[in-house]
């Protein structure tokens, strides 16, 4: 099936051949030996200038600020991401997906729309993703055409090309958004304060949390936020894919995962980082996200000293997760009874928050679960605070939340620690959205 291509245009073809000529002369011209040896700024300097330069040799096709667009493009194609470098200062966006050169769509509140934004052709977006391979000493073509990275400003990239892509390059960039805190929770209606008031005693406590929920649901927002609440004067040791997590605690080591080079050696998993950080003296590990063997580590350092800790999972509900981590344990590689990987669960993780987007993009915590043990089979849960979502406005989901009566029994180490919290935020009621 042919592409669907932007309609022909005589000026739009002669600028970009311009600015792809410019480009070209740039990177012939300027010594980039000597760039490597100048600072970033010096950098940026010499090339616009040199830029700015050519740009007035094209006086007789362009007006002023047609050359000042002009240069601003190639300094974007020479250090930046091209087209897409003003939708990367937008703070509106949180993802940006490019399906080939003439289809990019960004996410704003929770919602895909279709941008104005195109590539010139597959050629232009395929240098792109070149570029991005090449900062983080990866290449994409034919023997490579999967690239995993992360941008300066900790931003997640993925791209794929042909022959794997059919419909050419295409490239899915999740933003490094605005670290949201408890009050930006309650404000943007995540959670009412009744919930995030049990979760911050938790967190205080030293009690394990498992935070699930499915793509885009906000999990890391809100380890991100829940990590706030730990007292500042513990050794917090944080395992990421991609790092994303900024804690404000100043006894911070941040480790990230590594991908094969391009002789497909050097890998390190976040199993083995996981191992590691039993030996750095942590009082608490955080890892971004368990998607496989590391769980077993995991969940080893939970029972043994490491309370506290945090962690996401990605599934569509509480039970879900546990049964992941079930499945996930089992990867390790163990010949473990089932019975024995349940106990270990049990024992490590005691209270697992579920996260899910609705419709229209909001994201909400639509249940608060207490795991007390494994009878009956194959676990007891017993919800504590729950959401239900009542039906759709304006394009938007809107529900209640809710406390479900139930008393969990950790509120005994929350009083053991000094943590009192009113009895009548768990008594059986709701509390309206919006």
């Amino acid at each position: 099936m042919a592409k669907d291509r932007p309609p022909p245009d005589n000026f739009n073809t002669r600028y970009h051949r311009l600015k792809t000529d410019i480009h070209r002369r740039i990177v012939e011209t300027v010594d980039l030996s000597k760039l490597n040896r100048w600072d970033p700024a010096r950098m940026r300097r010499e090339v616009r200038s040199l830029a700015v330069q050519l740009s007035a040799n094209a006086s007789e096709l362009l007006n002023e600020l047609e050359r000042e667009q002009l240069t601003e493009e190639v300094m974007s194609e020479v250090f930046g991401l091209g087209p897409l470098d003003p939708l990367m200062v937008d703070p509106s966006v949180s993802d940006i997906l490019v399906n080939g050169p003439f289809t990019v769509y960004v996410e704003r509140n929770g919602k895909l729309e279709l941008t104005p934004v195109r590539f010139h052709d597959d050629a232009h977006l395929l240098q792109i993703v070149q570029r991005i391979a090449a900062r983080v000493g990866r290449r994409a073509d034919e023997m490579s055409p999967m690239v995993d990275a992360r941008l300066e400003d900790g931003s997640r990239v993925n791209a794929i090309i042909p022959p794997l892509s059919l419909t050419g390059p295409v490239l899915s960039i999740r933003r490094f958004g605005v670290r949201l805190g408890g009050d930006d929770l309650l404000s943007n209606g995540t959670m009412p304060p009744e919930v995030l008031g049990f979760l911050k005693a938790a967190v205080e406590a030293r009690v394990s949390i498992l935070v699930s929920g499915g793509t885009g649901s906000g999990k890391t927002t809100l380890l991100n936020a829940l990590s706030q609440y730990i007292p500042g004067d513990e050794r917090l040791i944080t395992i990421e894919d991609s790092a994303e997590l900024k804690l404000r605690q100043r006894h911070v080591v941040s480790l990230e995962t590594k991908t094969s080079n391009v002789e497909g050696v050097g890998e390190i998993r976040q199993r083995e980082l996981v191992r590691n950080a039993l030996r750095m003296r942590p009082d608490r590990i955080i890892v971004g996200e368990v998607r496989g063997a590391e769980a077993l580590d995991m969940l080893q350092a939970l029972n043994t000293g490491h309370e506290g800790s945090l962690t996401t999972i990605h599934a569509n509900d509480t039970r879900d997760a546990l049964t992941r981590l079930e499945m996930m344990v089992m990867m390790a590689g163990f010949d473990l009874p089932v019975p024995v990987i349940r106990y270990y669960i049990v024992s490590a993780i005691t209270l697992v928050v579920q996260l899910a987007r609705l419709k229209g993009g909001k994201r909400k915590v639509v249940k608060v679960s207490e795991v007390l043990g494994t009878d009956p089979a194959p676990y007891d849960i017993r919800d504590v605070f729950g959401y239900t979502q009542s039906g759709v406005r304006g394009g938007a989901a809107y529900g209640e939340f809710h406390a479900t009566g139930y008393k969990p029994r950790v509120l005994d180490r929350l009083q053991a620690m000094g943590i009192d919290l009113p009895l009548e935020t768990f008594e059986k009621r709701v509390w309206a959205d919006g």
